[in-house]
């Protein structure tokens, strides 16, 4: 069967590009946004998501609930979800598609147990679906993966990466330890170079010796603000999944610690769509600092 109602929880930056996507193509896109910020509320209404009153009532419509939201939220609202599911009597597939280590995605895989609904473990990487752009990648994993497909080659790609759960978060908490966490070190490395009174001095060795890394730095360090307060859980995702795996948390556990810095800093109040692009590196790096905990504990 080809699902048609298809809810999205949340519609924020990723939930609403990819349930924007899916109802270019004719799918009855459903969200719930009770008790959420009046610009999560607004972006729906923008996007023409069809509203639910609550969590049974979208539940109760359901084919398939896609919940793609920061990684601190997502078992609180599993458990919400299969809550929901149980007093409804409706139990559609449940896709847990937020960037969440491999031991989480089955402790929340272990919530729809009871109730009935097939549980799927997914992982986003990409930018949101947007016309014209790059498919946004869903890899997928468990046995009810089988149940994504319906998002194939409609602004997605649907990759199945195993039969188990946790084979999914696993490829995207690789994945995103390389790329934020480079982010991560390079805004670390910028800082300390400021700090240390030889900032210039490095990044014109940078830009000579490595022009890639420099420009990837310069486009790339002055937006992170408008993310970095999401990103802090992701980290604590990607290091206690490298403890798991035997191999030390504290890159990652860093990395959470930069990302505070940045969403500390009055660039963290912006978003994606009211950040200053003009912005420089120095300014941002600049902003990092005036916001060190050290130096205002030095002070």
């Amino acid at each position: 069967m080809e699902h048609r109602t298809i809810a999205i929880l949340s519609p924020g930056d990723m939930g609403g590009g990819v349930g924007a996507a899916l109802a270019s193509h004719g799918h009855d896109v459903i969200t719930c946004v009770a008790g959420r910020s009046q610009a999560t509320q607004a972006r729906a209404e923008r996007l023409g998501f069809r509203p639910a009153a609550d969590l049974e009532a979208l539940v109760a419509e359901a084919d398939i609930v896609l919940s793609i939201l920061p990684p601190e939220s997502a078992m609180d609202l599993a458990r919400d979800v299969a809550a929901a599911m149980r007093r409804s009597g409706h139990a559609p597939p449940y896709a847990d598609c937020n960037a969440i280590s491999p031991e989480t995605a089955r402790a929340i895989g272990d919530l729809f147990d009871g109730v009935g609904a097939p549980f799927i473990d997914g992982g986003i990487i990409g930018w949101a679906p947007r016309p014209g752009g790059p498919p946004t990648r869903f890899y997928v994993s468990g046995e009810a993966a089988g149940h994504m497909d319906v998002l194939d080659g409609k602004g997605i790609s649907v990759r199945r990466v195993g039969a188990e759960v946790g084979c999914a978060s696993a490829v995207k908490m690789c994945y995103a330890s390389i790329t934020k966490g480079t982010n991560a070190l390079h805004t670390a490395a910028m800082t300390v170079a400021d700090a240390l009174g030889v900032g210039d001095t490095v990044r014109a060795e940078i830009g000579e010796s490595l022009p890639a890394i420099m420009k990837h730095m310069r486009g790339t360090i002055p937006r992170l603000p408008a993310d970095a307060g999401r990103w802090v859980g992701e980290m604590d995702e990607i290091a206690s999944t490298y403890a798991s795996a035997g191999v030390t948390p504290r890159f990652h556990q860093g990395a959470a610690e930069m990302y505070r810095l940045l969403d500390s800093t009055p660039y963290g109040r912006e978003t994606r769509e009211t950040m200053d692009t003009a912005r420089t590196l120095e300014a941002t790096i600049s902003a990092c600092l005036q916001n060190l905990p050290t130096r205002d504990a030095a002070e």
